[in-house]
C-alpha cells in the first residue's frame, strides 16, 4: 500500500475487555465526530493516558468517523478503543456498515488523489501501525498509538525543561 506502515489485514491484538476497552456507536451524522473526538478523549483521559496521546487519538479518531460518514451509506459507525498499558498503546477501530450497493469502498491505496485521502495520510503520519479489513457488513479501519501516560508525560516535558 501506499501509505506505509500498515502491516497487517487485522488489527494487533488488544488489551482484554473491561476498563481497558470503551466501545461505542454513533449516527453516522456529521455531529458523530466531534462526539467521538469527546469520547476518546474521556475515555483515555481516564486511564491516565497522557494529553499528546488523548489529542492524537482524537484526531485519529476524528478522520475514521469522519471517513465512514463520507464514503459510506452507514447508518451507524461502531467504534472501538483499547487502551493497553501492558503493551504501551492504544488501538483504535472504526466500522462502518459499507459503500453500499454497486459502490466499492475507496482503497487507502488511492489516499494521495487530490480531493480525498488526506485522513488517512494524518493517520498514517500519527500511528505505529494501521489498516483495514473487510468485513461482511462493511469495513473495519483500526491504527495503533504508543501510549504514554500522564506521569511519563510530565516526566518528559520537566527533562525536556531541564535541558533548555
Amino acid at each position: 500500500m501506499a501509505l506505509g506502515k500498515t502491516q497487517t489485514a487485522q488489527p494487533p491484538a488488544g488489551a482484554p475487555f473491561g476498563d481497558h476497552r470503551c466501545r461505542f456507536e454513533l449516527t453516522a451524522h456529521p455531529d458523530a465526530v466531534s462526539r467521538a473526538r469527546r469520547l476518546t478523549r474521556e475515555h483515555l483521559s481516564a486511564r491516565d493516558v497522557c494529553a499528546d496521546t488523548c489529542d492524537t487519538a482524537a484526531l485519529v479518531v476524528s478522520e475514521l468517523v469522519t471517513n465512514a460518514i463520507v464514503h459510506t451509506v452507514s447508518r451507524r459507525i461502531v467504534c472501538d478503543l483499547t487502551d493497553d498499558p501492558a503493551g504501551d498503546t492504544v488501538r483504535i477501530a472504526v466500522r462502518d456498515e459499507g459503500p453500499g450497493e454497486g459502490r466499492r469502498h475507496p482503497h487507502p491505496a488511492r489516499a494521495g488523489d487530490e480531493d480525498h485521502g488526506r485522513g488517512l495520510l494524518l493517520v498514517s503520519a500519527v500511528s505505529s501501525a494501521w489498516g483495514t479489513q473487510e468485513e461482511e457488513l462493511g469495513l473495519l479501519v483500526w491504527a495503533v498509538l504508543p501510549r504514554a501516560t500522564e506521569e511519563a508525560g510530565a516526566a518528559e516535558a520537566g527533562a525536556a525543561e531541564a535541558a533548555a
